[in-house]
């Protein structure tokens, strides 16, 4: 179609106004003391959209109110629009509107204010709400914008997908817990939780999804090529059976790798675990704070390497003085061994490791320890992978926390899609910058 021709605006205002193929014609204060700025294009003539003769006539101008930036403080914006009439006689279309890249039809904001509300909010964690208001829009009219931009950066992510060759996955919880009422009248808890893919190279999240078990991680990994499927060659998750699963029903070349994060926090939760049973044996009641390893708790789940001399003092202190069973002290020898099974750099000598391991087990004879090694033998060939490549969920675990910034921001999400673009849209903007 004929582009319309335009005259360069050299004016003062039109430079500092500075809305490309407009230019400034009054600038006036409404009864209220607000600036209102008049525009108009330039335009000698102008292309039948039907036809595409040029035509010189003017039908008529018209008056449309134009969403636009602010400028120190918010400006209303009129736009003098013009509405042409076709020169062609066999023309069906008698009439019609001009139209510019900034104002297209049937638009109403400018292309630089869409433009600057997804700037504002992929760029930073903000709330919707804020943005619209400092913009002079409304919430659904920021999250129209937002909505728009996400469908177009997920189009080009499928039309030429990222190879990724070390993917994690980790579960965030979206909103609080719900409870409803089933068919049969009874109560049932809901934990609404979505799981996200990260690129362990980059740490760019690349999906989230709804829920938290196999069905939703093979979901999503159904959705990607075939090629990119094979490309993956390390999957880091937390000891989840469900993420397992997935993984090796739809990543036939990748390796598990298990985070070793929560392989201490399971051995720090048995020696929490064993201390509450040894106070209610001991003492009929729960823990206080009179008792040293009640006091000290926090202290028990230290590494040992990482104490001073002091601290190692006051720990040997606190399970000679309050364990008089030693099975507090037992417990924590089999969780500071599992911690130097998971620092080896070879699989021989974690295996090697491993055997001391399982024989303070046998000598601990308590059923948490035991407890504990059979997560451990279950998960062996995912932690083997852990030694060789040293893949972890850390950067994962790191973008979860940027997606619940997001959700405090906001306030909440009700909306899975909405919350789902925020995530999207600010980890774009993240890596490009």
């Amino acid at each position: 179609m004929p582009q319309p021709t335009v005259d360069v605006a050299s004016d003062a205002a039109s430079i500092l106004f500075n809305l490309p193929e407009y230019r400034v014609i009054a600038v006036t204060r409404d009864a209220a003391g607000a600036r209102e700025v008049f525009l108009e294009t330039p335009v000698a003539e102008a292309g039948c959209p039907a036809c595409g003769v040029l035509s010189s006539r003017v039908h008529q101008r018209t008056v449309q109110r134009v969403r636009d930036v602010t400028f120190d403080g918010r400006v209303v914006v009129w736009w003098v629009k013009k509405r042409w009439r076709c020169s062609e006689p066999a023309c069906g279309k008698a009439t019609f509107a001009e139209h510019t890249a900034q104002v297209p039809p049937c638009a109403r904001l400018t292309t630089r204010l869409k433009e600057r509300i997804v700037t504002a909010l992929s760029g930073e964690v903000r709330c919707v709400q804020a943005v619209a208001a400092e913009l002079g829009v409304t919430w659904p009219t920021v999250m129209r914008q937002l909505t728009a931009a996400m469908t177009a950066q997920a189009a080009a992510a499928r039309a030429r997908p990222q190879v990724v060759h070390s993917l994690g996955i980790d579960e965030h919880r979206f909103r609080t817990v719900r409870w409803y009422r089933d068919e049969k009248q009874v109560w049932r808890r809901v934990e609404p939780w979505m799981t996200t893919f990260t690129n362990l190279a980059t740490g760019a999240v690349i999906g989230v999804v709804d829920g938290r078990d196999s069905a939703a991680v093979k979901t999503w990994l159904k959705a990607r090529p075939r090629w990119w499927r094979h490309r993956v060659r390390v999957v880091a998750i937390d000891p989840s059976a469900a993420f397992r699963s997935a993984v090796r029903n739809w990543l036939p070349k990748a390796r598990v790798s298990v985070d070793h994060f929560h392989l201490v926090k399971l051995a720090n939760d048995m020696v929490t675990t064993v201390r509450r049973r040894v106070s209610w044996e001991t003492h009929g009641r729960r823990g206080r704070r009179v008792d040293l390893t009640w006091a000290n708790r926090l202290l028990l789940m230290r590494g040992y390497d990482t104490l001073s001399d002091r601290g190692r003092a006051k720990l040997r202190t606190v399970l000679g003085q309050d364990d008089p069973t030693n099975q507090i002290g037992a417990a924590w020898g089999v969780k500071e061994q599992l911690r130097r099974v998971l620092v080896c750099t070879t699989v021989a000598d974690a295996q090697r490791e491993r055997a001391v391991f399982n024989a303070y087990v046998a000598l601990a004879a308590m059923p948490e320890t035991t407890r504990l090694r059979k997560t451990i033998d279950a998960w062996w060939p995912a932690i083997a992978t852990f030694i060789r490549t040293r893949a972890t969920n850390a950067k994962t675990e790191a973008a979860n926390v940027t997606v619940k910034n997001i959700k405090r921001a906001g306030r909440g999400y009700r909306s899975h899609e909405n919350y789902r673009c925020r995530i999207m849209l600010y980890n774009a903007a993240r890596m490009a910058a």
